[in-house]
């Protein structure tokens, strides 16, 4: 007899879909207007790729920012690579999507966060939770959406 359908993996696995096709369109036609990416990723995630120098500096965690300057975002099936600017220092970077904490895009006040819980009897269960995120100004009447997915959660 099935177990039931794991709905908060489902969840997971769309939610990365989405930062998928959304970095997908970005290296085809560039960022969009005022649109930009706080990306914050476990460096210990096995897959993760970057220079010992920001291992050392970023031991557990490490956040990006996408918006001016990046260069050969390339956009795979596990992960995506990119070439970001440290201190006039291009950097080559490889994030496994398993590896992504949170995605944040603030000129359109749209976050996830994809947290693990520490249930020893499912450790590859994943919380999926909309973030709060800063409006800008001008953006500032408007109220984010904002979904909850608690409800499917056992």
């Amino acid at each position: 007899m099935s177990q039931g359908i794991d709905y908060g993996n489902l969840m997971h696995t769309a939610m990365r879909g989405l930062i998928k096709t959304v970095l997908e369109r970005v290296s085809d036609t560039g960022l969009p207007g005022a649109h930009h990416f706080f990306i914050t990723f476990d460096t210990r995630e096995p897959g993760v790729e970057i220079a010992s120098w920001l291992r050392e500096r970023y031991p557990d965690e490490m956040t990006i920012v996408v918006q001016h300057w990046f260069e050969n975002l390339d956009v795979g099936d596990d992960g995506f690579a990119i070439t970001l600017n440290f201190g006039d220092a291009p950097e080559p970077l490889y994030i496994p999507y398993s590896a992504i904490q949170t995605f944040v895009d603030p000129s359109v006040e749209f976050g996830l966060r994809f947290e693990s819980t520490d249930d020893e009897d499912d450790p590859d269960e994943i919380e999926i939770e909309p973030i709060e995120v800063e409006p800008d100004e001008e953006e500032a009447q408007h109220d984010a959406d904002i979904v909850s997915l608690d409800s499917f959660r056992k």
